[in-house]
């Protein structure tokens, strides 16, 4: 049987299709006034900003507007913070995104935590995280968040199943860990110092690729009939899984580009619709 293909780029269409219906709804019942993402830059990164400009056409096609502010790469974190602080006071703001990395005089942390739980819409705060965690009401991180939706519109089967994350980051590795737990996933989270990776990995009816690295994780520790999602990319296109060695013999995988990417951008989409329709609160 050929893999199930675990197509993001599709479904991330999809979902902007009803989120449009569901943002002219607002739009309606507000007299016309739109939700607005608001999302800081810090630096001139090259990847950063294609990501942050693909978060705004995201959100041009569902209807939303969109505030950038751009931040110079010598910002402080006191220049970082006052923006956050001065977005938590817009009510026309009802998400916030800081672009992740920040440059390393930037307490990312600290301006992470700045943003109310109420617009933290890319699900990075540790009060965020840790109510996640915990199964009570907040936005989930958004590219854990996307690999979940992907993988129940998909119907691959959770509970139960042995999961491998390889990856710790608090952004990724560690929510996606939690996310699986609460589907009653049993989960083991691994990195690049975990004592004979291969052996673990091989154990895994579910493999997440979350370390950051290209192709670090070999197609030979993969065991047939898994499910293998690639959460990396690295020009020229890959991932951090070798994932040609594995498309003829896993259940389903992520194509690299187009599997997570869209998800994490239909994600953040998704919590800031869902922010406007709760009125600034964390969804129940």
């Amino acid at each position: 049987m050929a893999a199930i293909v675990l197509n993001g780029k599709v479904l991330s269409r999809e979902i902007e299709a009803g989120l449009a219906i569901r943002v002219a709804a607002l739009k309606e019942r507000s007299r016309g006034e739109v939700p607005m993402l608001a999302t800081i830059l810090v630096g001139g990164d090259p990847s950063s900003a294609t990501y942050v400009r693909m978060k705004g056409n995201a959100c041009r096609r569902v209807g939303l507007a969109s505030l950038p502010i751009t931040l110079p790469e010598t910002a402080s974190t006191d220049d970082v913070l006052t923006a956050v602080k001065t977005l938590n006071a817009d009510p026309r703001v009802y998400g916030i995104l800081l672009q992740h990395p920040v440059p390393r005089q930037v307490d990312e942390r600290l301006c992470f935590d700045t943003i109310e739980l109420r617009k933290d819409v890319d699900g990075v705060t540790s009060l965020g995280y840790g109510r996640m965690a915990l199964g009570e009401p907040a936005f989930n991180s958004a590219t854990p968040g996307g690999i979940l939706t992907m993988l129940r519109h998909y119907g691959i089967a959770l509970e139960g199943k042995e999961a491998v994350v390889v990856g710790r980051s608090a952004i990724l590795g560690k929510p996606m860990a939690a996310m699986l737990l609460n589907a009653n996933a049993t989960v083991t989270v691994c990195h690049s110092r975990t004592h004979d990776l291969e052996l673990v990995v091989k154990r895994a009816d579910i493999v997440i690729g979350a370390l950051g690295k290209p192709e670090f994780i070999k197609a030979a520790w993969i065991k047939d009939g898994a499910v293998v999602v690639d959460a990396g990319y690295h020009p020229p296109g890959v991932g951090d899984i070798e994932l040609p060695g594995v498309i003829g013999r896993c259940a389903a995988y992520t194509p690299v580009p187009g599997g997570v990417g869209p998800m994490t951008i239909a994600t953040l989409i998704t919590q800031t619709v869902q922010a406007a329709e709760h009125l600034g609160k964390t969804p129940v």
